[in-house]
């Protein structure tokens, strides 16, 4: 790859991620999301708008951002939720999503509309925890009760689909999918118990003294930790989403007595450059022509995302959660993207999927993020203004 096209490539990816905030302070009206102004500033510099970036020059960075994108969601998970109401309540909602997707996609298949049956099913019970994030960490709405069920949710509806995606859509057969899933997944556990070697030793003292220091010990090994998991998943022929999102959860069980100063190196890094770059390239690999040609495909994924992914929050957490909160879950669960372009990238490869199709399921993931958690954010902020009403 040429190395000029690469640096200009990132100098107008990076103007874009520098220009993003400042155009979501000057917008008029309630903030929407800077993830909204990096996808459409991807679409506005892409090939097929402006052609002023191109997207192959910087899939290395692009990888790394979504890896930082589910490090962070893996680390901000407790898996101590799985054995409470909240994560029992995520894979009840997810397993009745699943459900409801096959019954859905099973009726669009026998019409002719799709063709790639497991790919489309699996992507319409999937959710962007890491794509949320940031949103949700501007807003404030990661703590109290709402947080918690919110995690447990979106961490069943990322990690369940990346798992399915090993068995069902993998290169090897099922049980050296299997076989992968549980060597990367012991290999995660092994790694948790590293640190309790350099408890009380020299090393422990080594790492303490560099942790702030021009070495940044902790920062690099946390770096080299998200690499490996990569690398070693992608070996093992699973998605490196699912690699990321383990090392997240490692790093949790890493994490040095001052958390809060890793944490807030680990953001500069990842939302201060690597982050805002998969965004920007997922914009500009949107494929618009196809859409165009096909606007209702994109309508109907859009609102099937929203039907079969969101709508099961309503009922499933009417003993929990106050109506206003149900329909912010409703809203955020149904926000899809990652998986989105993994899933349509498979199908195209093995053949089963229409192109049309592809680009109006990554479409519809790109406007459930402009949309949906905008709304959410919205009612969050009208809900702060008013008294709070008894459960509904």
């Amino acid at each position: 790859m040429d190395l000029t096209k690469g640096l200009e490539t990132l100098l107008v990816v990076a103007a874009i991620a520098a220009l993003a905030p400042v155009i979501v302070a000057l917008l008029p009206g309630p903030r929407i999301p800077q993830v909204v102004v990096l996808l459409l500033g991807g679409v506005l510099i892409g090939p097929q708008v402006l052609g002023w970036a191109d997207r192959p020059a910087i899939d290395l960075l692009t990888n790394v951002g979504l890896g930082f994108l589910f490090l962070l969601a893996g680390y901000e998970l407790d898996l101590h939720l799985f054995a409470e109401r909240p994560g029992r309540l995520a894979i009840a909602a997810w397993l009745v999503t699943v459900a409801i997707s096959v019954a859905l996609v099973g009726v669009l298949a026998a019409t002719g509309f799709v063709r790639a049956f497991v790919p489309v099913a699996l992507g319409l019970t999937t959710t962007a925890l890491g794509t949320l994030l940031p949103i949700l960490r501007d807003n404030d709405m990661l703590g109290g009760r709402f947080g918690r069920y919110l995690l447990a949710a979106g961490a069943v509806g990322e990690l369940f689909p990346i798992f399915a995606i090993a068995l069902f859509l993998g290169a090897s057969s099922k049980f050296v999918a299997l076989l992968s899933l549980a060597a990367v997944g012991v290999l995660a556990l092994i790694l948790t118990f590293v640190p309790r070697l350099a408890r009380g030793n020299r090393l422990e003292r080594i790492v303490r003294e560099g942790e702030g220091s021009t070495a940044q010990i902790t920062l690099r090994w946390t770096i080299l930790l998200l690499l490996m998991l990569l690398v070693i998943a992608q070996t093992f022929g699973l998605d490196v989403v699912l690699g990321a999102f383990l090392a997240g959860i490692v790093l949790r069980r890493w994490a040095p007595a001052d958390i809060h100063t890793l944490e807030a190196k680990l953001d500069a890094i990842g939302y201060g450059f690597f982050i805002p770059v998969f965004f920007v390239s997922s914009g500009m690999g949107l494929d618009i022509r196809s859409i165009a040609q096909a606007p209702a495909r994109l309508l109907i994924f859009f609102a099937l995302l929203l039907l079969v992914r969101g709508m099961p929050a309503l009922f499933l957490y009417r003993g929990d959660l106050r109506l206003v909160q149900r329909v912010q879950m409703m809203l955020l669960t149904a926000t899809a993207l990652p998986l989105l372009v993994a899933l349509a990238e498979i199908g195209l490869r093995n053949g089963t999927m229409l192109r049309e199709n592809a680009a109006a399921l990554v479409g519809a993931g790109v406007l459930s993020v402009l949309v949906f958690p905008m709304l959410a954010v919205m009612i969050e902020r009208r809900s702060r203004r008013t008294p709070e009403v008894a459960p509904s």
